[in-house]
């Protein structure tokens, strides 16, 4: 095992650890996109972007993109490059604002959470489109880990703290329980050659119905590549 720093909520950190990385020379088989933030008061990045938006969704949309050509190079016929994003059930609620992405006009940490998870899922949708019409060997999946005891609640109301700290033995998963479908998309035979998926309990099933929307992941795509600043190869791509 092996560390190098990089913060999602940082479009610099993001660059500066990919040249790190590419500097190594090493092959890339698998990228789990696992970071996240929930529930946290209105804020923004270092770039200006609401946090949730910016670390949840621009932060893994960007490191993706920047290492897509080492995913592709490492991937093979028999065994793909694997990309797994991790996303929540909170996106069947979530609503896509693509006039107000950074959530200014009435911000709700409920909301932009929700927003940045459904994100996630359509980003996931249309990263395979792209990989498929490029006959890449990479695949792109995303997973629910389900509600999993971790700190990612302590932003949450108190009332649902103290719920969670006398029922988390009982209807929570441990942190090792929650991990196992991001495993399972990552190392499972059974997903090889198989993109495009929402796994959930090591299972395919289905997303939020809005998630389908062609023409929400096109644009949400293209609306990310200019707020990260990279070109846009979807539009070379029917």
């Amino acid at each position: 095992v092996e560390f190098l720093y990089c913060d999602l909520a940082s479009m610099k950190s993001i660059r500066q650890f990919v040249q790190r990385f590419r500097a190594k020379n090493c092959p890339l088989h698998v990228l789990v996109n696992n970071a996240g933030v929930m529930l946290v008061p209105e804020r923004k990045t270092e770039d200006g972007f609401e946090e949730h938006f910016g670390l949840n969704y621009l932060g893994h949309f960007l490191l993706t993109n920047l290492l897509l050509d080492k995913l592709r190079q490492s991937g093979t016929h028999s065994h793909n490059a694997r990309i797994i994003t991790v996303s929540s059930a909170t996106h069947y609620v979530g609503k896509l604002h693509l006039s107000d992405l950074q959530s200014r006009c009435s911000y709700s940490p409920h909301g932009a959470y929700a927003q940045s998870k459904l994100a996630l899922v359509l980003f996931t949708y249309q990263l395979q489109h792209l990989l498929t019409a490029n006959g890449s060997h990479v695949t792109a999946n995303v997973v629910d880990p389900g509600v999993v005891n971790t700190e990612l609640y302590k932003h949450a109301f108190w009332v649902v703290r103290v719920a969670k700290w006398m029922t988390a033995w009982l209807f929570f998963k441990t942190p090792e329980e929650g991990a196992s479908t991001t495993i399972y998309a990552a190392v499972s035979p059974e997903m090889e050659g198989i993109g495009g998926c929402y796994l959930y309990n090591e299972e395919r099933t289905k997303s939020a119905d809005i998630a389908y929307d062609g023409e929400l992941q096109r644009r949400l795509w293209r609306e990310s590549c200019k707020m990260v600043g990279i070109s846009d190869e979807s539009s070379r791509v029917p």
